[in-house]
């Protein structure tokens, strides 16, 4: 453990982050989500729920500051009932991290698969939510002067 990083910010995981360039997109994937089967990189995450893990994250990792739309969520399949109330918290934690009030792009579910393919990496999380998938573009970190 070291100070000032959550616990939930595993080795592995610390090191992919670090190893993120700007554009590079990671997913925060569901329960749900086929993430062994789409990663290039495949961080276990079993047992954490992805609002937890975006918090803890968006404390080391800047959100793409270049592109209108720096997260992606997975789009509600037409013709589905199912409520995302999950989406409003991932907002307020995004909100707080970047003051970004309009973060989000919904991405139709296959899209999201492929998009998820190409991601340097994929946490499968243990996130019971429905439609709780997210792709977060990495942004760049100014130099100090």
């Amino acid at each position: 453990m070291l100070i000032g990083i959550s616990k939930l910010i595993s080795p592995e995981l610390l090191k992919v982050l670090m190893e993120m360039g700007h554009s590079d997109e990671i997913v925060l994937a569901d329960g749900n989500f086929p993430a062994a089967s789409h990663a290039q990189r495949l961080i276990r995450a079993d047992g954490h729920h992805v609002p937890e893990l975006l918090d803890a994250i968006l404390q080391l990792f800047p959100l793409d500051q270049y592109v209108d739309k720096p997260a992606a969520l997975m789009q509600v399949v037409p013709g589905d009932t199912v409520e995302t109330p999950i989406w409003a918290n991932y907002g307020s934690i995004i909100a707080k991290h970047t003051g970004l009030d309009s973060p989000f792009e919904e991405v139709e579910r296959f899209a999201f698969y492929e998009r998820a393919k190409k991601a340097y990496a994929i946490i499968a999380t243990g996130e019971s939510a429905l439609y709780a998938n997210l792709i977060l573009k990495k942004g760049v970190i100014a130099a100090e002067n």
